[in-house]
């Protein structure tokens, strides 16, 4: 027979485990980054110092802003594979503006917005209205773009003083105010430590926190991703909730393209290759992050972070090359069984 001291006992300590399970899932993902860095501070020369910061701050930044963009489809219960090849597009596309057509700094920018949004429209149009899975519709669209981009100038790379196919020179030179968006660095702490494209990436993630948890259209957009059907009866426009995802996806994207042009000061295709695995293992990894197990912005950026740690450290520790998605691929796919695992345990 069971007395009521055992019986206390034994929710004293089912009380603890589920203490010490929600501590795991909660922080678990935070203390794996610390001792990645504390791992990589260990065993690689140079890794605190602040040029090393400064290359992981760089990379943060446009992994980070591309992986917000892919959040806001996420959260809608959707899927961007194009966030990739619009950065590049935009970057090229930047590039092209300035040093073929020789305009200035805000065309450039603005032009690049523009593609952002339209491929974003574009490919809403098709999920929604022509009911392409968005998978299928962002991968054509993925294709599309790699394609349309290298058409201009076949193939070659946008620089002053490049010969054009019809054997044109073009003359124009990015504006230093462009160029300034990715490279000059503030001081924090320590001089010239902190790159304007980590201020942006600050100031997008708390608009888009923002926007996701405390405006009525974004509490809706997730209630779309959660039951499209349950906001459909409650009257909510559906549609229009996720084609502006897709919108706000192709508009991050095309603003990471015109950071990766400012910082490079060229358009350079091949320079993007990476974006789109970083940038959705970012948007991914951030569902473990404080135990979310949805998609967030501050998750997000933990989560922009940590690849950036991560790449930095092995390239560093001079791991090759093609090891590198290996391991990112590893680390995402325990972090999130490890989060979703614990999660599901703890709804029982």
């Amino acid at each position: 027979m069971t007395t009521g001291s055992e019986t206390t006992r034994h929710a004293a300590g089912a009380g603890r485990t589920m203490d010490l399970q929600t501590i795991v899932i909660r922080y678990g993902f935070l203390a794996l980054l610390a001792g990645l860095i504390a791992f990589f501070a260990a065993s690689t020369d140079g890794f605190v110092s602040p040029q090393s910061a400064v290359f992981i701050f760089q990379s943060v930044a446009i992994t980070g802003i591309l992986a917000l963009g892919v959040t806001a489809t996420l959260v809608i219960g959707g899927f961007d594979l194009s966030i990739g090849s619009v950065a590049t597009s935009a970057m090229m596309a930047a590039a092209y503006v300035m040093v073929v057509l020789e305009q200035n700094a805000f065309v450039a920018v603005v032009v690049c917005l523009l593609i952002g949004a339209v491929v974003g429209l574009i490919n809403g149009f098709l999920i929604v209205y022509m009911r392409v899975p968005d998978l299928l519709a962002t991968l054509g669209m993925m294709f599309l773009l790699v394609g349309l981009q290298r058409i201009p100038t076949e193939g070659r790379s946008i620089a002053t003083g490049m010969t054009m196919p019809d054997g044109s020179v073009a003359e124009g030179t990015f504006s230093s105010a462009f160029l300034a968006l990715g490279r000059h660095r503030f001081d924090f702490f320590l001089p010239n430590l902190l790159p304007v494209s980590v201020v942006i990436l600050i100031v997008l993630a708390l608009l888009i926190w923002f926007f996701l948890e405390y405006t009525r259209f974004g509490r809706m957009m997730y209630a779309v991703g959660s039951n499209e059907r349950a906001a459909e009866l409650a009257g909510a426009p559906v549609k229009a909730y996720k084609i502006w995802a897709y919108v706000i996806s192709g508009i991050f994207a095309s603003i990471g393209g015109i950071l990766l042009a400012a910082r490079l000061g060229r358009g350079d295709i091949a320079s993007g290759n990476n974006l789109l695995l970083d940038s959705v293992a970012a948007a991914l990894i951030g569902f473990a992050v404080l135990g979310a197990a949805k998609p967030n912005a501050f998750g997000t950026a933990v989560g922009a972070l940590f690849v950036g740690v991560l790449l930095q450290g092995l390239t560093m520790m001079n791991a090759p090359y093609y090891t590198q998605d290996f391991v990112k691929g590893g680390v995402l796919v325990v972090a999130l069984v490890f989060t979703f695992a614990l999660s599901n345990r703890g709804k029982r």
